[in-house]
Protein backbone atom coordinates (compact mmCIF):
# COMPACT_ATOMS: atom_id res chain seq x y z
CA UNK A 1 0.00 0.00 0.00
CA UNK A 2 2.97 2.92 0.60
CA UNK A 3 5.01 1.71 -1.95
CA UNK A 4 1.73 2.65 -4.07
CA UNK A 5 1.13 5.83 -2.84
CA UNK A 6 4.69 7.15 -3.19
CA UNK A 7 4.76 5.34 -6.89
CA UNK A 8 1.06 7.91 -7.51
CA UNK A 9 3.11 10.73 -6.06
CA UNK A 10 6.26 9.97 -8.08
CA UNK A 11 4.32 9.67 -10.96
CA UNK A 12 2.69 12.54 -10.44
CA UNK A 13 5.47 14.83 -10.31
CA UNK A 14 7.10 12.84 -13.29
CA UNK A 15 4.51 13.13 -16.04
CA UNK A 16 2.20 16.29 -14.19
CA UNK A 17 1.35 16.72 -17.86
CA UNK A 18 -1.38 13.93 -17.53
CA UNK A 19 -2.99 15.79 -15.09
CA UNK A 20 -3.11 19.00 -16.55
CA UNK A 21 -2.93 18.38 -19.81
CA UNK A 22 -0.29 21.21 -20.17
CA UNK A 23 3.23 20.23 -21.20
CA UNK A 24 6.30 21.45 -19.26
CA UNK A 25 8.48 24.28 -20.56
CA UNK A 26 12.67 23.88 -19.38
CA UNK A 27 12.63 26.90 -17.29
CA UNK A 28 14.65 27.02 -13.90
CA UNK A 29 13.18 26.16 -11.01
CA UNK A 30 11.98 28.86 -9.10
CA UNK A 31 10.15 29.06 -6.11
CA UNK A 32 7.09 29.52 -8.58
CA UNK A 33 8.55 26.26 -10.31
CA UNK A 34 9.07 24.21 -7.30
CA UNK A 35 6.08 24.97 -5.74
CA UNK A 36 3.92 24.39 -9.01
CA UNK A 37 5.61 20.88 -9.40
CA UNK A 38 4.52 19.83 -5.46
CA UNK A 39 1.27 20.98 -5.66
CA UNK A 40 0.95 18.58 -8.30
CA UNK A 41 1.71 15.70 -5.69
CA UNK A 42 0.50 14.39 -2.72
CA UNK A 43 2.78 15.05 -0.07
CA UNK A 44 2.61 19.01 -1.23
CA UNK A 45 5.06 19.93 2.48
CA UNK A 46 7.36 17.35 2.40
CA UNK A 47 7.95 17.56 -1.41
CA UNK A 48 8.72 21.40 -0.96
CA UNK A 49 10.87 20.74 1.67
CA UNK A 50 12.93 18.47 0.07
CA UNK A 51 13.24 20.33 -3.08
CA UNK A 52 14.12 23.35 -1.47
CA UNK A 53 16.92 22.04 1.21
CA UNK A 54 18.51 20.81 -1.65
CA UNK A 55 21.25 23.30 -2.98
CA UNK A 56 20.50 22.46 -6.58
CA UNK A 57 16.74 22.83 -6.70
CA UNK A 58 17.20 26.85 -7.47
CA UNK A 59 19.10 26.31 -11.15
CA UNK A 60 17.25 23.33 -11.91
CA UNK A 61 14.90 22.64 -14.77
CA UNK A 62 11.73 20.24 -14.17
CA UNK A 63 14.47 17.51 -15.62
CA UNK A 64 16.53 18.00 -12.75
CA UNK A 65 14.19 18.32 -10.09
CA UNK A 66 13.48 14.94 -11.41
CA UNK A 67 16.76 13.73 -10.86
CA UNK A 68 16.90 15.11 -7.38
CA UNK A 69 13.77 13.47 -5.95
CA UNK A 70 15.26 10.09 -7.78
CA UNK A 71 18.79 10.98 -5.88
CA UNK A 72 16.47 11.18 -2.54
CA UNK A 73 15.11 7.79 -3.61
CA UNK A 74 18.71 6.21 -4.18
CA UNK A 75 19.45 7.26 -1.20
CA UNK A 76 16.46 5.21 0.48
CA UNK A 77 16.82 2.57 -1.27
CA UNK A 78 20.21 2.24 -0.41
CA UNK A 79 19.49 2.80 3.34
CA UNK A 80 16.49 0.06 3.42
CA UNK A 81 18.89 -2.24 1.63
CA UNK A 82 21.84 -1.62 4.55
CA UNK A 83 19.63 -1.83 7.24
CA UNK A 84 18.10 -5.46 6.06
CA UNK A 85 21.93 -6.53 5.59
CA UNK A 86 22.92 -5.59 9.40
CA UNK A 87 19.72 -7.54 10.63
CA UNK A 88 20.44 -10.01 8.33
CA UNK A 89 23.82 -10.47 11.10
CA UNK A 90 21.47 -10.51 14.72
CA UNK A 91 18.93 -13.37 12.97
CA UNK A 92 20.80 -16.29 14.50
CA UNK A 93 18.81 -19.60 13.79
CA UNK A 94 15.93 -18.10 12.20
CA UNK A 95 16.19 -19.55 8.69
CA UNK A 96 13.08 -17.92 7.85
CA UNK A 97 13.72 -14.49 8.86
CA UNK A 98 17.13 -15.01 7.37
CA UNK A 99 15.71 -15.83 3.84
CA UNK A 100 13.27 -13.14 3.85
CA UNK A 101 15.68 -10.60 4.97
CA UNK A 102 17.91 -11.61 2.31
CA UNK A 103 15.44 -11.31 -0.29
CA UNK A 104 13.60 -8.01 0.98
CA UNK A 105 17.52 -6.32 0.86
CA UNK A 106 18.02 -7.89 -2.70
CA UNK A 107 14.64 -5.94 -3.46
CA UNK A 108 15.80 -2.88 -2.78
CA UNK A 109 19.32 -2.93 -3.95
CA UNK A 110 17.14 -4.00 -7.58
CA UNK A 111 14.86 -0.62 -6.34
CA UNK A 112 18.43 1.57 -6.42
CA UNK A 113 19.65 -0.15 -9.26
CA UNK A 114 16.23 0.65 -11.52
CA UNK A 115 16.62 4.43 -9.56
CA UNK A 116 19.73 4.65 -11.13
CA UNK A 117 18.70 3.63 -14.70
CA UNK A 118 15.77 6.52 -14.68
CA UNK A 119 18.54 8.95 -13.78
CA UNK A 120 20.36 7.81 -17.14
CA UNK A 121 16.89 7.82 -18.80
CA UNK A 122 16.46 11.30 -17.71
CA UNK A 123 19.53 12.28 -18.88
CA UNK A 124 19.24 10.61 -22.14
CA UNK A 125 15.62 12.24 -22.28
CA UNK A 126 14.20 8.73 -22.53
CA UNK A 127 11.35 9.88 -20.33
CA UNK A 128 9.05 6.56 -21.22
CA UNK A 129 11.97 4.32 -19.73
CA UNK A 130 12.53 6.78 -16.94
CA UNK A 131 8.91 6.44 -16.07
CA UNK A 132 9.11 1.98 -16.64
CA UNK A 133 12.52 2.49 -14.07
CA UNK A 134 10.59 4.16 -11.15
CA UNK A 135 7.73 1.94 -11.46
CA UNK A 136 9.82 -0.89 -11.17
CA UNK A 137 11.23 0.59 -8.25
CA UNK A 138 8.33 1.51 -6.33
CA UNK A 139 7.08 -2.31 -7.00
CA UNK A 140 10.13 -3.69 -5.10
CA UNK A 141 8.70 -2.41 -1.31
CA UNK A 142 5.82 -4.79 -2.15
CA UNK A 143 7.96 -7.72 -3.40
CA UNK A 144 9.82 -7.45 -0.06
CA UNK A 145 6.03 -7.27 2.37
CA UNK A 146 5.00 -10.27 0.35
CA UNK A 147 8.35 -12.31 1.28
CA UNK A 148 7.24 -11.58 4.85
CA UNK A 149 3.48 -12.27 4.28
CA UNK A 150 4.47 -15.76 2.96
CA UNK A 151 5.87 -16.30 6.88
CA UNK A 152 3.14 -15.83 8.82
CA UNK A 153 4.80 -15.95 12.14
CA UNK A 154 7.20 -13.39 11.16
CA UNK A 155 6.82 -9.54 11.53
CA UNK A 156 7.65 -7.10 9.06
CA UNK A 157 10.45 -4.94 10.11
CA UNK A 158 8.57 -1.47 11.93
CA UNK A 159 12.10 0.47 11.19
CA UNK A 160 11.34 -0.88 7.18
CA UNK A 161 7.93 0.50 7.32
CA UNK A 162 9.24 3.54 8.13
CA UNK A 163 11.68 4.22 5.86
CA UNK A 164 9.09 3.06 2.62
CA UNK A 165 6.89 5.72 3.60
CA UNK A 166 9.75 8.23 2.83
CA UNK A 167 10.80 5.59 -0.06
CA UNK A 168 7.18 6.25 -1.01
CA UNK A 169 7.27 9.95 -0.52
CA UNK A 170 10.25 9.73 -3.02
CA UNK A 171 8.95 8.06 -6.25
CA UNK A 172 6.13 9.67 -6.37
CA UNK A 173 6.94 12.92 -6.17
CA UNK A 174 9.61 12.46 -9.26
CA UNK A 175 9.06 15.00 -11.65
CA UNK A 176 9.60 14.16 -15.04
CA UNK A 177 9.57 16.66 -17.97
CA UNK A 178 7.00 16.11 -21.18
CA UNK A 179 8.49 14.44 -23.88
CA UNK A 180 6.37 16.55 -26.04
Amino acid sequence: MGSTIFLLFLLSLAFPHFIFYQPYTFVTADDNLIQKTCKSTKYYDLCLSCLKSNPNSPNADTKGLAVIMVGIGMANATASSSYLSFQLLGTANDTNMKKVLKECADKYTYAGDALKASVQDLVAESYDYAYMHITAAADYPNACHNAFNRYPGLAYPLELARSEDGYEFDLQTETLPDSA
